[in-house]
């Protein structure tokens, strides 16, 4: 299998929300997940925790999660509040949405497409695997956070440089005690966030639309 070039990765990797049932083979999944074990921590710590889950068992925990959605149980390990976006963040916020919704062919006004498409989040968006970050709590937590995040990336994009797509969850982490009683994790590792993953249904039409960045002059400040 060719690996693309670091900006070619880099700047082609996009969340998929629609997978092919193809599985990935088990030793690329181990190659993936030994690129991202070279991921840079904090004083060296890897705090990172991982669980690939596919198969009956990814089965069973999406209907545990589908469930505990339907049943209002949230049980995040850390807090998230779409309303506390403000200015230009809010703006991004907005726009991806609108984006996401207008690609599926779903009106601001239908409320039961609008959660049908977040529901979808819970059986993976089809995709035959998914990984779950967990990590240890130290502190106030915000460096063990970083290091996971930095894991993240470095997952998805070795994921990208072999043709696999992915898509990291937030929603995924608001179900933390549903995940770890199915996976049978200690309650002593916190979850941050999930990452599906598998070959992109390219004909899906949610898998066509793209996000632009902002300029980097709007973002980087030159001190020289």
């Amino acid at each position: 299998m060719p690996i693309k070039s670091f900006q070619e990765v880099v700047r082609s990797r996009q969340s998929v929300r629609q997978f092919l049932s193809t599985p990935v083979k088990e030793e690329v999944i181990r190659e993936v997940l030994e690129d991202a074990q070279y991921t840079p921590s904090n004083c060296n710590t890897q705090p990172w925790n991982v669980h690939i889950v596919s198969g009956d068992k990814k089965n069973e925990l999406s209907k545990a999660l589908i469930r505990a959605n339907e049943e209002g149980n949230h049980t995040p390990d850390f807090t998230f509040d779409m309303n506390a976006f403000y200015g230009l963040y809010s703006e991004r916020k907005n726009a991806h949405g609108k984006a996401f919704y207008e690609a599926q062919g779903i009106a601001r006004e239908d409320y039961e497409g609008r959660q049908q498409a977040a529901t979808k989040n819970y059986n993976f968006f089809n995709a035959p695997h998914v990984a779950f970050l967990f990590m240890p709590s130290f502190g106030d937590n915000v460096r063990v956070a970083s290091d996971i995040g930095m894991y993240g990336q470095s997952f998805l994009l070795a994921l990208e440089a072999r043709g696999i797509g992915g898509i990291p969850q937030t929603a995924l982490g608001f179900f933390a005690d549903t995940v770890r009683d199915v996976l049978g994790v200690s309650d002593e590792l916190k979850l941050l966030f999930g990452i599906s993953f598998g070959y992109p249904d390219k004909k899906a039409p949610v898998n066509n639309f793209r996000m632009g960045r902002d300029s980097i002059e709007n973002s980087v400040t030159f001190h020289r």
